[in-house]
């Protein structure tokens, strides 16, 4: 395919960014400017001759702007094959003039939507022509050049300026992708508004989705897998991938994944005492709410100093420098806060490898969404797990109902549960973790992975007894059989909160009772796989 140079533009824009600068460029080409409403105006404004759309098809826009571009004229001059001799036949016989440049971007749809604008005003900024127009110019790439963004308009010029004016195939099939990029994203906005928005569907018949890739990454979860990061395109919720990173080197696809888990947990805390999460592997390995985040560090560290060599740290606050300096005592791959000191600024820079994320806020735990898993041939959708239990939502089931101490420990260690892979067990005592167990086949074996886990620290830092004993155990689904309850009875756990549920719920209760544990059941199971 050969050069083409541009000898007419038409150019129909919401954003008026560049417009300017580009009409002026292209006028000083020579270049016919074709245009419509308020771009023509401003090229106007720049004392820039310009013809409107209606002198080019002979009709004058009407219906409020509706139609103005949907015209044979325009359309005809987009779609000719200029190299075909029956279309440019019909060009001649019908004075239809090639068009080689369309410049469009499309009503802000997205912007009105997001301002709470009135059902029949969001209607009315769905475009119709700047995406005919879009895909016309795009599909006869072979011939014209299309533009939907501003942030194009500086490399067009440069095209230009090396090739006198024209622009090469490469670039008309380049800036082609970009402009059937844009009206399917503009297409898959629309289509979720209607069916979230505007007919309340959870799952519509068709799911459009549509996401914008922000950058590449150094590799997928193991270095022969190539991996990227999208942000969804119109509203989404704010998080990880909207982070500030300010230091350290660039993040990988697990260190995404993994800091999004610790964020995800921490966000639980939002507004409460300073709390710190250590998350390995996508799964906390220890959590602890206290005074402050000094000592919150220290108790979550003390489940699981092991686990926690090359983790994830997410705070629930501003960090201050004396946490910033206990953090770095150990190697840390990320560090993700609303905000952070100078002093703690200061105190990572000497870690040049440290990834020091921040959010500005902290996302809402219990906000709606959509979560979508990829299965062979095919896409799982459910809702985001944002179900919420309070000490009043919970039924005593044993003869003995907690202490108030034990009902606190067992809210706290249900919290953490819901983050940890199934079949989860966490052990809790004064708002820290003393154990976790995640991801087992069965839950007797994370029971006792996780007293482990509480035994080996108690040994280390010197306890007199490890921190399981007094403690609340929380268990992501209901226990199946006495066993996992009994192994967390026997690293000296006194209360129990868990969803109920099993066929053998009174085997269970008559264990617990028998142990002299106290148990409640929340009515709510929180599987992750």
């Amino acid at each position: 395919m050969s050069d083409v140079t541009i000898r007419r533009a038409l150019l129909s824009v919401s954003d008026k960014t560049g417009l300017v600068a580009l009409g002026q460029d292209l006028a000083a080409r020579g270049v016919e400017l074709v245009s419509t409403g308020g771009t023509a105006k401003a090229l106007r404004d720049a004392d820039l001759a310009v013809k409107d759309v209606s002198d080019l098809t002979g009709f004058p826009e009407m219906m409020d702007g509706r139609v103005k571009t949907l015209h044979p004229k325009v359309h005809g001059g987009l779609l000719a094959v200029r190299d075909n001799p029956e279309h440019a036949a019909a060009m001649l016989e019908h004075e239809i003039g090639a068009i080689d440049l369309v410049v469009v971007n499309l009503y802000p749809f997205v912007q009105t939507v997001a301002k709470g604008a009135s059902r029949d005003e969001i209607i009315e900024n769905i475009d119709i022509g700047g995406p005919s127009m879009v895909r016309s110019a795009a599909k006869n790439h072979a011939f014209v050049t299309i533009l939907t963004d501003p942030a194009d308009y500086a490399g067009f010029l440069a095209e230009l300026a090396e090739k006198d004016g024209a622009t090469t195939y490469d670039f008309r099939k380049l800036m082609a992708a970009r402009a059937y990029s844009a009206t399917a994203a503009y297409d898959a906005m629309i289509s979720q508004w209607f069916a979230f928005a505007d007919q309340q569907q959870v799952f519509p018949e068709m799911l459009a989705v549509s996401a914008t890739r922000v950058g590449e990454l150094r590799y997928g979860e193991n270095p022969h897998q190539r991996a990227a990061l999208y942000v969804p395109v119109g509203p989404h919720g704010k998080g990880i991938a909207q982070a500030e990173q300010v230091q350290g080197k660039e993040l990988s696809y697990n260190n995404y994944a993994d800091a999004d888990a610790a964020l995800e947990l921490v966000a639980e805390f939002r507004g409460q005492d300073p709390a710190v999460v250590i998350v390995k592997h996508a799964n906390p390995c220890g959590v602890a709410q206290a005074s402050s985040l000094l000592e919150a560090w220290t108790g979550a560290l003390q489940c699981d100093d092991v686990s926690a060599f090359g983790g994830i740290v997410a705070v629930n606050m501003a960090l201050d420098e004396a946490t910033a300096e206990a953090i770095c005592a150990i190697f840390t791959e990320v560090v993700v806060a609303p905000a952070a000191s100078e002093g703690a600024r200061a105190v990572f820079a000497r870690k040049k490898n440290l990834r020091l994320l921040l959010t500005g806020d902290l996302p809402d735990p219990r906000r709606p969404g959509m979560l979508i898993k990829p299965i062979t041939g095919g896409l799982l959708a459910q809702s985001r797990d944002n179900g919420a239990i309070a000490a009043g939502d919970l039924t005593v089931v044993t003869k003995r109902p907690p202490t108030p101490q034990e009902l606190k420990d067992c809210l706290f260690a249900w919290t953490v549960a819901r983050h940890v892979k199934s079949n989860a067990i966490v052990y809790a005592k004064d708002g820290i973790t003393a154990g976790i167990g995640a991801g087992q086949m069965n839950r007797r074996d994370s029971s006792r992975i996780a007293a482990m886990k509480a035994f080996e620290a108690a040994e280390k830092f010197g306890w007199a007894a490890p921190r399981t004993t007094g403690s609340a155990v929380a268990s992501d689904a209901f226990f199946p059989f006495a066993d996992g309850l009994l192994a967390a009875a026997e690293a000296g756990a006194t209360a129990v909160i868990q969803p109920g549920g099993s066929i053998r719920d009174d085997e269970v209760i008559a264990a617990a009772d028998a142990a002299g544990l106290a148990m409640v059941f929340t009515g709510m199971r929180h599987f992750r796989h």
